[in-house]
């Protein structure tokens, strides 16, 4: 026993050396945003995460905070006019969404909560959405833990997927953008699969995410209020931080060369919180995952993104 205590330690401690340089790796200009992603995964399932809650935790702070610096690299106007344009695209696709999830989990008969976290998490915003929906369905920890397991497996998945498919397809900047603000579940991962697709995929998949998440507050007070539950629903802060940096390049574009500074270190920023985001993806999380709620949530997530992808390019959206 006293032999094996030493050893256990020294694996701890190389396994927090470890993480502690890959982490500051991602901090530097040599690592994109699908890389750091299979980085923490990678760590994750064969070494095991030494922080797992604080990880997410920072996750979540520096997503935020990146959301909000990538806001100084885009004009008040471009923000405007591509969320406008999105409202329809929100409204349509976030509504067929959540009656094909509810249909899907009758046919796969998942149970009721776990189907509609999904089907919620899907429609808007992911892991975001389902946090502020199951108080108010009164979800068991068990029924959001798989909601979530399923949403950040899927994720994790659409960072490496969507860039592979638009240049396979060859989609244009806007499409793919587009695309992947209306299709991805969580904003870190819309981020991040724009971002490795270009910088006009960018800045118009952040703005149609960020006008998609704010109506995780108008459906939860809906829900609400059917369910009779006095959960409230707030618009989150990260998003009108996002609209207020872009308000501030537009009112002092002298500073220019300053805002694309602060929005490109927001973009490094995204990648550390994609390897963090990874490093999240452990054995424990995969366990929770049953038969029923996965082929609920990839069905309906590979329809969601065949569909609005096919509508989006027959429409000619640029």
């Amino acid at each position: 026993m006293d032999e094996r205590q030493p050893n256990r330690m020294d694996s701890d401690g190389l396994r927090k050396i470890g993480f502690i340089a890959l982490l500051a790796f991602c901090a530097t200009p040599w690592v994109g945003t699908a890389m750091a992603l299979v980085m923490g995964i990678s760590f994750s399932l064969l070494l095991g995460n030494p922080w797992p809650l604080e990880s997410a935790r920072f996750s979540r702070i520096i997503l935020q905070l990146s959301v909000v610096g990538l806001g100084f690299g885009l004009g008040l106007g471009e923000v405007i006019r591509t969320g406008k344009h999105t409202i329809v695209y929100s409204i349509i696709g976030i509504g067929c969404t959540l009656i094909l999830g509810y249909l899907l989990g009758r046919l796969f008969k998942t149970e009721k909560n776990t189907s509609a976290l999904i089907s919620f998490g899907t429609a808007i915003c992911g892991g975001s959405a389902i946090a502020a929906m199951a108080p108010v369905l009164k979800a068991k920890d068990d029924e959001t833990a798989v909601s979530l397991a399923i949403v950040f497996t899927l994720n994790s998945v659409a960072l490496l997927l969507f860039p592979l498919t638009g240049h396979l397809l060859d989609l244009s900047q806007g499409i793919f953008g587009y695309w992947a603000g209306l299709a991805i579940h969580d904003t870190s991962s819309v981020v991040g699969a724009a971002s490795a697709y270009g910088a006009q995929a960018l800045s118009t998949g952040t703005t149609v995410k960020l006008t998609r998440a704010i109506w995780i507050t108008p459906i939860v007070i809906g829900a609400a209020l059917l369910k009779k539950s006095d959960k409230r629903a707030k618009v989150p802060l990260f998003i009108i931080g996002f609209v207020l940096a872009a308000a501030i390049r537009t009112v002092l574009p002298q500073y220019g060369h300053s805002w694309d500074g602060l929005s490109a270190i927001a973009k490094q920023c995204l990648v550390v919180t994609l390897f963090l985001i990874g490093a999240g993806l452990s054995r424990e999380v995969l366990r929770y995952v049953g038969v029923r709620p996965l082929l609920q949530g990839v069905t309906l997530w590979l329809s969601v993104s065949v569909l609005t992808l096919l509508a989006l390019v027959f429409l000619g959206v640029a």
